[in-house]
């Protein structure tokens, strides 16, 4: 270095990254998101009131409407948070198995396993399809589930474990069959033993797709 010049700070790190302001916006965004699926999930969309949402997560009606357009807008990005990290917690559960059928069943029971979560049960099954709207619901179901099960599928076609078929809508036919198995657990009397019968149905209809 030439005497006199000054070294210029180092950019780039995650401190020069995120300004004060924009990590006290990250912690409030967080801080609605938390209360808003603990409350969600206790009572249900319809039973929540934003005043509520506000209070307990120390901050104001302002703050909640930067972030989120409307209590919907909230609930939206709760439920997408809940998707995300179920397809992660899948994913963790499958990561290093080799053998397809045993990444088949793993990944089924990991999802079946979901269902009976009571924030997952009164969140993504029971409100999200009619606060969201079908079509929304669905579009987020696929968008964070249908990469997995593909790729499932695919690697058990290609270990000739099941029949070469075509993947992607073969995919989509499964994700059904499992959003609509979800569906029957979150709304059963018993959802453990509606759960369990599920299981047996879904991989039963999975090997049936074998060579």
């Amino acid at each position: 270095m030439s005497p006199g010049k000054r070294s210029r700070p180092q950019r780039g790190g995650p401190a020069a990254e995120r300004s004060p302001a924009a990590q006290r916006g990250d912690a409030t965004r967080a801080a609605l998101l938390r209360i808003g699926r603990r409350l969600f999930a206790e009572r249900g969309f319809a039973g929540v009131g934003t005043e509520e949402i506000v209070a307990e997560a120390g901050v104001t009606r302002g703050a909640l409407y930067h972030h989120f357009a409307d209590k919907r807008d909230l609930f939206r990005a709760v439920h997408e948070q809940l998707e995300q990290a179920l397809v992660a917690d899948i994913g963790e559960r499958i990561r290093g198995i080799d053998d397809p059928w045993e990444l088949i069943v793993t990944g089924v029971r990991a999802f079946l396993d979901s269902c009976t979560d009571p924030a997952i049960r009164r969140i993504a099954l029971l409100d999200a399809p009619a606060v969201l709207g079908w079509a929304e619901w669905r579009e987020i179901d696929a968008r964070y589930g249908l990469g997995l099960i593909g790729f499932g599928l695919q690697h058990a076609m290609d270990r000739g474990v099941l029949a070469q078929r075509p993947v992607r809508p073969l995919a989509h036919l499964l994700m059904g069959a499992m959003a609509e198995a979800a569906m029957v657990i979150a709304n059963a009397e018993d959802p453990a033993a509606a759960r369990d019968e599920a299981e047996a149905l879904l991989l039963a209809l999975v090997e049936g797709l074998g060579n």
